[in-house]
């Protein structure tokens, strides 16, 4: 069949609410999402299979809290990297050669990372959820799983979008299922791009901005035993530098355990992430690819199984807009990133999460068309700061690698000389200079811990009510997240209590749902918002949050602690989590004040 021109059946029309396409995780969580707000779609998939590639892995907080509202939270986790296991990250030597044994599968440095195993205090202190460890081979099954248990979800792999035109009221597509070779038309109200920018961004006529190159790399997914070579469970992300071979040592090779029985140094499967320094297309073939991990890792006649291999380009992108009239990009469809930071496959997520309570809520005629403006308003501004953010931590690798004393264009023995009062205790200058790489190492935390980049980021636009307060002076504006109740920032995290059950605060929105928040003494907010739901036909809950008699004790004081409101006080916070709106104190008429926020954030006309 020859696709777009050579049709061998006659279409079939099909009509939906909103037509996804691509099946990868922005897409299947969009599904996910739409139906757990009542929407019906229709989700194409060019491939007949999830991806087959172990490529992101790391699953921030907001994403696990945002996959514990959808559901599928518990199936992650069960899969996922035990927190034991997911505590750092860690340098090493090459693991054998022909010089002194001692030099060899040294550690020579170590950092938390993301969490360190949810023990670090700001992490716990951030959300009821943990950091997660998931391949995207198997987390993206997972997903299409939960995806298709929806009745409102209809999954279609391998059908391919070949055409779409956009109309006053809707968008028209022409799909071929690619196994049946036959071809069928799509009306649908909204089109979702999350196909990786392979198509939807060219035919709606969405530019690209701001492409950024950093090199070529290679990843393989393989099966190794390493245990002889390794004994520290905790860490989880491992790069390995081999003096012996001064040609890949600007980067290392990085090593990440995936599984899938055991974790950890024993784990049985592993990612492995190399700079591509040829351009020889036999460069990735399995034989080859095995004697350069070899090489790299300092491994004499390793045979590891390997189950695929891909070139990639390490750069970045941004589309110019996130929207063009009904047609909407999500995750690489409208950024792309550096793997550095683990920023990519969550920025999809939360771009998903942005914008499918928004689609429902117009769809549902709750809000105005101008709502979906906000979407590119909101996350273009934080996508090119996580871009921003993965950039600075790629290019902080040859910092490292500096620091360490390492040079493709040093000889192995300059470089084994640089290494070794790391590698050696009773060398002159080793306490100076495993000083200095712990300082350059744990400057690495802007890769390993972006908490107020992957958390703390805040929405500023029409679907944000400001309230006069000033901005956050940052103690660090990659690094610590701090919580707080201003207009555009995610709610805080508190863990609250009613009649002994304890839940976190911020799963009061899950499911779609606007969360006024009182203070002790805000009983008028309380009944205001339970009238404006009425009015303006939105779901809304409510509750008094503090100490007495409330209806939700804050039983940490994370709250009271946080808050930014007087017990007379209120917060409106939207179903994505972030607050709308808040009022420090009462108002001599809360339910106009309710109203007005309302009217403004939903984009209707006041009643």
């Amino acid at each position: 069949m020859t696709k777009g021109s050579d049709r061998m059946s006659e279409d079939v029309d099909l009509e939906t609410p909103v037509l996804i396409v691509g099946g990868g995780v922005a897409g299947l969580t969009a599904s996910m999402l739409l139906s757990s707000f009542g929407i019906p779609s229709v989700l194409v998939n060019r491939y007949p299979h999830t991806s087959q590639l172990p490529k992101a892995h790391i699953l921030n907080q907001r994403t696990m809290e945002i996959f514990t509202d959808i559901g599928v939270a518990p199936a992650v986790l069960a899969q996922s990297t035990p927190l034991a296991n997911l505590q750092g990250v860690a340098m090493y030597t090459a693991f054998e050669g022909d010089g002194p044994a001692e030099q060899y599968a040294r550690r020579i440095a170590y950092a938390d990372g993301w969490g360190a195993g949810n023990t670090d205090p700001d992490y716990l202190a951030a959300s009821s959820c943990p950091t997660a460890n998931l391949p995207q081979i198997r987390l993206e099954p997972i997903l299409k799983a939960h995806a298709e248990s929806h009745t409102l979800g209809d999954i279609r792999f391998g059908h391919e979008l070949l055409e779409l035109t956009q109309g006053e009221h809707g968008v028209s597509a022409f799909i071929v299922d690619n196994d049946r070779e036959t071809s069928y038309r799509v009306r649908a109200k909204y089109l979702l791009g999350a196909d990786g920018g392979r198509t939807v961004a060219n035919l709606a006529g969405i530019s690209m901005a701001d492409h950024v190159q950093l090199g070529h790399a290679l990843n393989a997914h393989i099966t190794a035993d390493l245990t002889p070579y390794f004994d520290d469970p905790e860490v989880w992300i491992r790069c390995v530098f081999n003096p012996d071979h001064p040609e890949y040592l600007d980067f290392g090779c990085v090593l990440i355990g995936i599984g899938p029985n055991n974790w950890g140094h024993r784990s049985e499967e592993w990612l492995v992430s190399m700079p591509l320094v040829t351009d020889d297309p036999a460069a990735s073939e399995p034989a080859n690819v095995a004697a350069r991990l070899g090489d790299s890792l300092g491994i004499r006649n390793f045979n590891p199984k390997i189950h695929h291999v891909s070139k990639w380009v390490m750069d970045s992108v941004l589309a110019e807009t996130f929207q063009k009239n009904r047609v909407f990009l999500l995750g690489d469809a409208a950024h792309r990133h550096p793997p550095t930071g683990g920023l990519g496959l969550n920025s999809a997520v939360h771009d998903a999460y942005n914008l499918c309570w928004k689609l429902a809520a117009v769809l549902q005629g709750q809000a105005g068309a101008r709502l979906l403006d906000t979407y590119t308003t909101e996350r273009r501004p934080v996508d090119a700061a996580n871009i921003h953010a993965s950039l600075n931590a790629a290019i902080h690798h040859l910092v490292i690698t500096q620091a360490l004393g390492l040079s493709s264009s040093k000889t192995s023995e300059e470089n084994w000389a640089a290494l070794r009062p790391l590698v050696d205790d009773t060398s002159v200058d080793a306490e100076t200079k495993k000083h200095a790489v712990s300082q350059v190492f744990a400057e690495s935390s802007n890769e390993f811990r972006l908490h107020n980049i992957e958390f703390g980021y805040s929405y500023q636009s029409s679907a944000v009510v400001r309230d006069g307060d000033l901005e956050l002076t940052e103690l660090d504006s990659a690094r610590l997240y701090q919580p707080t109740t201003t207009p555009g920032h995610p709610l805080p995290h508190a863990w609250v209590e009613h009649a002994g059950v304890r839940i976190a605060l911020r799963t009061l929105t899950h499911g779609g749902y606007f969360l006024l928040i009182a203070g002790e003494d805000g009983h008028p907010w309380i009944e205001a918002a339970e009238k404006a739901a009425a009015r303006y036909g939105v779901a809304v809950r409510t509750a008094r949050v503090g100490m007495g008699d409330v209806d939700l004790i804050d039983i940490r004081f994370a709250w009271l602690k946080n808050r930014g409101i007087t017990p007379t006080g209120a917060v409106l916070v939207r179903p994505d989590g972030h607050v709308a709106w808040r009022s420090a104190a009462a108002d001599e008429n809360p339910l106009a004040a309710l109203s007005m926020a309302f009217t403004q954030i939903l984009a209707i006309t006041p009643m």
